[in-house]
């Protein structure tokens, strides 16, 4: 199978609808990853047909929870995942692609225009800083493969909105990671997270997306420096 028709059929099997535009600016984002990937290291995954079914089809499972005029966040971005192919799946969701490292995000700026997105930006910036002036100001934050949970809802759930979710993405044995940042999300606002479960198409792996829906607003002192964070978590 191809991996066009290897993207398109998983797509289809997680009921996330596209465009065959959208599944050709995937292909050529994978040859762009692949391409810099030979001088800067961006991903462990080397296989184009790998590409499609560890980043691709994994990053899509998100798609069908962001809707049209909605603004999301991806703290951690790295190398573009999940927010860049979610922008390319969901033109009329405006994404966000933060990261630390200045050259992921030279890179991804450089895709974006190479693409022609227009729904999403890459900033260069921590997150515990760019919160300060990004308070409550997304509908959705996402992430994946960045930290730990109490780390991430930290730095995540402080620029998400009343009534928006923070999206983590986590291997399926994550319960215990779950349950030790319980206390962390319900002091940042979020206290029930919900766990849904899902198998990446082609490529058998069960995954484990953890949805922490915002009830109320995080206290002001939050989030902390970062190096406090990780060395007295929530």
């Amino acid at each position: 199978m191809t991996d066009y028709a290897l993207l398109t059929t998983g797509l289809e099997q997680l009921g996330v609808a596209f465009h065959p535009q959208a599944v050709e600016n995937l292909l050529q984002f994978s040859l762009l990853l692949l391409e810099k990937n030979k001088v800067m290291n961006l991903t462990a995954v080397t296989d184009p047909t790998e590409v499609v079914t560890r980043h691709f089809l994994d990053c899509a499972v998100l798609a069908p929870h962001l809707g049209a005029g909605e603004h999301v966040l991806d703290v951690g971005t790295g190398a573009g995942f999940p927010g860049l192919p979610l922008a390319i799946l969901c033109p009329k969701t405006q994404f966000t692609l933060l990261d630390a490292q200045r050259k992921r995000v030279d890179f991804l700026t450089e895709t974006i225009a190479a693409l022609g997105l227009l729904n999403c930006i890459a900033v260069h910036a921590r997150a515990e800083d760019f919160a300060k002036l990004h308070r409550a100001a997304f509908d959705h934050a996402v992430s994946r493969a960045v930290a730990g949970l109490r780390v991430l809802s930290e730095l995540a759930l402080p620029m998400v909105k009343v009534g928006g979710s923070f999206f983590a993405m986590k291997a399926a044995d994550c319960i215990e990671e779950v349950e030790a940042a319980a206390h962390a999300c319900a002091v940042l606002g979020a206290p029930a997270p919900t766990l849904l479960r899902y198998t990446v198409p082609h490529d058998g792996i069960d995954r484990v997306l953890v949805r922490l829906h915002k009830t109320a607003d995080t206290p002001a002192q939050y989030p902390r420096r970062f190096k406090k964070i990780q060395t007295d978590p929530l």
